[in-house]
């Protein structure tokens, strides 16, 4: 008996894990506070520290797609989302419910006026802006840069309008750029696909992938701040520029 109660006690929170957290709280000043800081701790690097999103989607929205009710982001906060890197919680239910509380303030964050036409700004994402030569959308395109299939979803519109300006300002954590020389000479500067202890992976800027054993290189150098990608705040007229963000924020995924 003493063993199969010290077996249940281990899985209680494995057996808890989708009960039902109950009626949600009325919130005050002091638990939004409290869903402010710890937001600020647990979920800000993915999200953004405004809820402007980065590698997790924005969440400064009106309306979250995965979570459109407020016990529907309860659950997806403490249980996670299988197979992407949103991870389960450990909080308590009351911290839980503060933050839920603060996410949901995030909404209602007043954004920059869309001014763009989406419809002129695939033109730009196809020509002048040459965007897909670096991006996949759709399953088509270059794999320099992020997928951009749902970025519409991922990124609020201000944060999108900074990453065409000043692209170096945040660069995706799985797009560092890196130089590297051969011992035979060879110089190349890309994108880092993957690395380990021995190897690294890289795809050049014309989106060829190249893999390499460390004991050959006699230069490797990670550049974390810097991006392949151009500011488009002279490359493009401030109309087009608009018209590019417009069909960027239209673009959420299935």
């Amino acid at each position: 008996m003493k063993l199969l109660a010290s077996f249940l006690i281990a899985c209680s929170p494995a057996l808890s894990q989708g009960a039902d957290p109950g009626p949600q709280p009325k919130t005050t000043a002091a638990d939004l506070a409290q869903g402010e800081r710890t937001y600020g701790s647990e979920c800000s690097f993915c999200h953004g520290p405004k809820g402007e999103g980065a590698v997790g989607p924005a969440l400064a929205v009106p309306r979250i797609r995965r979570a459109p009710t407020d016990a529907a982001l309860f659950q997806v906060i403490r249980e996670g989302i299988a197979g992407t890197q949103m991870p389960p919680s450990a909080l308590g239910t009351a911290q839980l419910w503060q933050l839920v509380a603060y996410v949901r303030a995030l909404g209602h964050v007043e954004q920059s006026k869309a001014t763009g036409d989406a419809r002129r700004g695939e033109q730009v994402y196809q020509g002048k802006g040459g965007c897909a030569r670096c991006h996949t959308l759709g399953g088509h395109g270059g794999a320099i840069g992020p997928d951009l299939s749902d970025v519409g979803a991922r990124l609020d519109r201000d944060f999108i309008r900074a990453s065409l300006v000043t692209p170096e300002a945040s660069v995706p954590r799985d797009f560092i750029l890196v130089r590297v020389v051969t011992k035979n000479g060879q110089r190349l500067t890309g994108v880092r696909v993957n690395e380990d202890s021995f190897s690294i992976q890289i795809r050049d800027l014309s989106n060829q992938f190249h893999s390499y054993w460390k004991t050959d290189l006699t230069e490797l150098v990670k550049e974390p701040n810097r991006s392949p990608m151009p500011s488009y705040s002279k490359t493009l007229t401030p109309g087009e520029l608009d018209d590019l963000i417009a069909y960027l924020e239209s673009l959420q995924g299935n």
